[in-house]
């Protein structure tokens, strides 16, 4: 099999691939409360297209392949794609990102087609509160939809949770006790400042520090180490001892992981994101439907890793995406 490698020499072998731009909830921190969607059908990849592309990929080394939105759940019969991916002999991983809100129903089948983890968006354990964070909404669905994925045997759960400054930060002790009664892991998140609906919340940053200050002082010398996967993303896990649950920390503001990056993003629209931090990407869409072989996509990809730039500039370039919105292009 190959491999792909980008100039700094970071092996690739994570694509994470949005299916769908629409999504029911207008969170904060995700899109401007006016931004809407209005995508048609004939500019996103088919289910066909995108088993196509992850093939191609598969072959250059890839094996996780993140399938995000938007509301990946929106997307009419989404096992249809699942199982298409499930049967790509090299991808060893199917993780979805979702906000749970139509997860309850699905679960089971999600389950059976070749999801074997999902990541689950709680920014809080009130009602009212959950309600104005995503601008509508439904906790209890929610909870629903991660009980209901309990139920079905989708192991692990991850609940990531975006902490910012007065609006949630005091619910860190809070969530990560809903995680442990759940045999769950939890990561909370910084703000990132893509988009104009992110830099409209880095004056609610809270920090990786300060976050990890609460976490410790709510289990004393309760922490371990987890090391890290290969295929895993940015996120510092620590198991909690005597529990079945990790909590952990994502901090792309505070401290750069740039050094370990190992993924590129596919957009519903078909373009590849090589980061999220940069303007840098190009069209595999246009490069599929203009008729051109398999060989040559490859090597149209692999030019594109080449050009993968070394970091994101979010603490020196505010505005560098900042005609972008989130739900646009996978998180």
């Amino acid at each position: 099999m190959n491999t792909l490698t980008d100039p700094f020499n970071r092996k690739i072998n994570y694509l994470r691939v949005s299916v769908t731009d629409h999504c029911n909830y207008h969170c904060q921190y995700c899109r401007d409360e006016d931004h809407q969607t209005y995508t048609s059908r004939d500019e996103i990849l088919t289910y066909e297209e995108i088993a196509k592309i992850v093939k191609i990929f598969s072959e250059l080394g890839i094996t996780k392949v993140r399938l995000t939105g938007g509301e990946p759940l929106l997307r009419k019969d989404i096992i249809k794609l699942t199982t298409l991916l499930n049967e790509i002999e090299s991808i060893e991983d199917i993780p979805l990102s979702t906000n749970a809100h139509l997860l309850a129903p699905m679960a089971a089948k999600l389950k059976l087609s070749g999801v074997n983890r999902v990541n689950i968006s709680l920014d809080s354990l009130d009602s009212d509160r959950f309600n104005q964070i995503t601008r509508g909404g439904d906790l209890k669905r929610v909870i629903n939809g991660i009980d209901a994925a309990i139920e079905a045997g989708i192991c692990p759960i991850k609940i990531n949770m975006v902490v910012m400054r007065g609006v949630n930060d005091d619910e860190i002790e809070s969530m990560i006790d809903f995680a442990v009664d759940r045999n769950l892991d939890i990561r909370f998140i910084e703000t990132m400042p893509i988009g104009i609906a992110g830099i409209n919340v880095v004056d609610k940053h809270f920090s990786e520090a300060d976050i990890i200050q609460r976490i410790q002082s709510h289990l004393p010398n309760r922490l371990s180490v987890v090391k890290s996967k290969q295929t895993d993303g940015p996120a510092k896990n620590f198991l909690i001892n005597h529990t079945n649950s990790c909590v952990g920390t994502i901090s792309a503001f505070s401290n750069n992981f740039c050094d370990s990056c190992n993924r590129v993003r596919l957009t519903a629209k078909g373009r590849l994101i090589l980061c999220l931090g940069q303007k840098d990407s190009f069209s595999l869409r246009d490069a599929i439907r203009s008729g051109i072989n398999d060989d040559e996509i490859k090597l149209l990809i692999i030019e594109g890793i080449n050009k993968k730039p070394r970091r994101h500039d979010f603490d020196t370039a505010l505005d560098n995406i900042s005609s972008s919105q989130m739900v646009e292009i996978g998180g």
